[in-house]
């Protein structure tokens, strides 16, 4: 079974966040544990996470790991929120979208999966400078 997770995780390491399960087609066995699991990624897909608790996680992230900085100029996260679920998106708030690398979004979503769990569902980010519409 390692050996086949390996491979299952290395074919599909864009999505890391997916569970593996084996089951047998033949006898049924652990399809009950497939239920159940059915049932905890639809939860986890349809979760709403208060604004408030978002900025909690979002201000001590920042504080762990600063924003990255591009010829002087310090990346600012002002608020992230929750638009909408299925899956769960966050829109961050920040001064320049240009400034915001894609290994500093990952870090935020690992920090978001971390607390909230989110197994089994991707997240999207979404990020907006100050005066975007």
């Amino acid at each position: 079974m390692k050996e086949y997770t390996l491979r299952v995780r290395e074919g599909l390491a864009y999505m890391p966040y997916a569970p593996v399960l084996f089951i047998s087609a033949l006898s049924g066995q652990r399809v009950e544990n497939l239920y159940e699991l059915v049932v905890k990624v639809y939860e986890q897909n349809h979760r709403r996470i208060p604004t408030g608790q978002l900025n909690s996680i979002l201000a001590e992230a920042t504080a762990r790991v600063q924003p990255p900085t591009d010829k002087g100029r310090r990346l600012k996260i002002y608020y992230m929120t929750q638009a909408s679920t299925a899956p769960p998106t966050f829109v961050c708030f920040c001064n320049d979208a240009r400034l915001f690398h894609f290994s500093y979004q990952r870090y935020l979503e690992n920090q978001l999966r971390e607390v909230y769990g989110l197994e089994g569902t991707p997240v999207r980010m979404v990020i907006r400078q100050r005066g975007d519409k």
